[in-house]
């Protein structure tokens, strides 16, 4: 199976440019792109990811938090940091509009900024949660999906004229870009929550950035 496409830094900033000012929700589109290239989750996680996830009760930000086992998409309880200030003023942009459009608020309007804490952080058009879909494997074991968040990723990617590129991509981008800024394969492979670090490595290779990176350090 063909890898999904890693997505350049240029790229990136415009795909984020034309999501902020195309489309149904802009804000929710945005924070999603940014969670998922910020991240490295996979869409079934960020459609589950409740508010207490990146907010604390006093509504300040979760600098260190996990991405739960029964949210995971392997079973497995994984960290995930809320580190990067780019992921955050996204989110908390979108978190501001839900909360003026009143989208699922609780009765304690002082903890964790008037949201029902266990409720998803991304919602609907219509401020519902995003609804998965369950499937049996070849073993009878559940695996799931969100068709309507990965349909929702391919139309980002492509009216921002990227073609082929989907959720994955973001996941594969946030590794690759990991990886060429030096960081360890076992770190990396933590943050992704592979069962192998062999899973992490074939994610990460074969990229070509890497080879025109080297070409262009040559003189």
């Amino acid at each position: 199976m063909a890898k999904a496409p890693y997505i350049e830094e240029g790229r990136l900033r415009h795909l984020l440019k034309v999501a902020a000012v195309a489309g149904e929700s802009p804000l929710r589109n945005v924070a999603l792109l940014t969670t998922v290239y910020g991240t490295g989750m996979m869409l079934t996680e960020i459609a589950r990811m409740p508010v207490r996830a990146y907010l604390n009760g006093d509504g300040s930000v979760r600098v260190k938090s996990c991405v739960d086992a029964a949210i995971a998409y392997n079973r497995k309880e994984r960290p995930i940091y809320w580190s990067n200030t780019k992921v955050v003023k996204a989110l908390d942009s979108y978190l501001e509009y839900r909360v003026a459009h009143r989208q699922r608020l609780t009765p304690m309007a002082t903890a964790f900024r008037g949201l029902d804490p266990d409720g998803p952080i991304f919602l609907t058009g219509d401020g519902e949660p995003y609804k998965l879909i369950e499937r049996r494997t070849g073993s009878g074991a559940p695996s799931y999906s969100c068709d309507s968040l990965s349909q929702l990723f391919r139309k980002l990617h492509l009216q921002a004229g990227i073609e082929g590129a989907s959720a994955m991509s973001g996941r594969r981008t946030f590794a690759v870009r990991l990886a060429n800024n030096g960081f360890d394969l076992r770190h990396i492979n933590e943050l992704l929550g592979h069962e192998t670090l062999t899973a992490t490595k074939r994610l990460i290779d074969a990229d070509p950035v890497n080879l025109r990176a080297i070409v262009a350090r040559v003189i």
